[in-house]
């Protein structure tokens, strides 16, 4: 029955608890950030929530362009392709590459075509000894995959140069038919993590969640976490954690 244009009567999988949010794509809600220009912004996880990072999702139309930041900032093309300009140098980008900028670094971006991106960025930590990490571009499937604890069912793809001048690292995870991470984790770092492809079962703090594609978590430090692939396809995420640094 449809009540004044209504289907779903309020139901949603998405939640929000202390420790952890759910964000679906029937709930996403869009606006410009500044500095964006014939493009827009779903905002999942902001200082707001009470992440350390910002993490949200870039729709561009053709020519559209993203604002300046003087934080680190990654990019993921979803589909589509970008033009990334730092100083005298250019490279475009299509689905499966990536892109690093170090904090304070002057760059461009412009879509080529209608273009879906995910952006994370964040306030760089110093660490005394390192010299700050530079730009770097590249493709996920460029990176060698590693079985997570021996596991050949379970894929990790390390997107971020494996230093300690990074304080952050991205991990492109890929999971077989039933398979699952190996414990319940529950730890210091911080996550931000994109359904790419597949779906599961992800059990958050005390909730267990049925996850799809297109759908976003934050989980807090030391939230309880554990997924397993369930359906017909292998489920890939995108996956942030703080890094190489010491709690505070």
């Amino acid at each position: 029955m449809n009540y004044f244009g209504q289907t779903h009567l309020g139901q949603t999988r998405a939640c929000q608890r202390a420790n952890h949010l759910l964000v679906t794509p029937d709930t996403f809600v869009r606006a410009p950030l500044p500095g964006m220009r014939n493009a827009t912004a779903i905002v999942h996880a902001a200082p707001r929530l009470g992440a350390r990072f910002i993490q949200y999702s870039a729709e561009f139309e053709k020519d559209g362009e993203l604002g300046h930041t003087i934080m680190q900032r990654f990019i993921y093309v979803l589909d589509g392709s970008l033009r990334i300009t730092v100083g005298e140098s250019q490279n475009d980008l299509h689905p499966g590459e990536y892109v690093y900028f170090p904090a304070y670094g002057r760059h461009f971006i412009v879509a080529l075509e209608p273009t879906r991106a995910l952006v994370i960025e964040k306030p760089y930590d110093h660490l005394v000894g390192q010299l700050a990490p530079t730009f770097s571009i590249g493709a996920v499937d460029a990176v060698p995959a590693k079985p997570l604890l021996g596991d050949p069912a379970v894929q990790v793809r390390p997107l971020i140069p494996e230093s300690q001048s990074f304080d952050f690292a991205v991990n492109a995870m890929t999971f077989e038919l039933g398979a699952s991470l190996p414990m319940v984790e529950s730890h210091v770092m911080e996550h931000g993590l994109f359904m790419l492809s597949g779906g599961g079962i992800y059990r958050l703090g005390d909730c267990w969640h049925p996850v799809a594609a297109g759908d976003f978590i934050w989980m807090a430090p030391y939230c309880p976490q554990w997924f397993c692939a369930v359906g017909k396809t292998p489920a890939q995420y995108l996956i942030y954690k703080d890094w190489n640094r010491h709690a505070d």
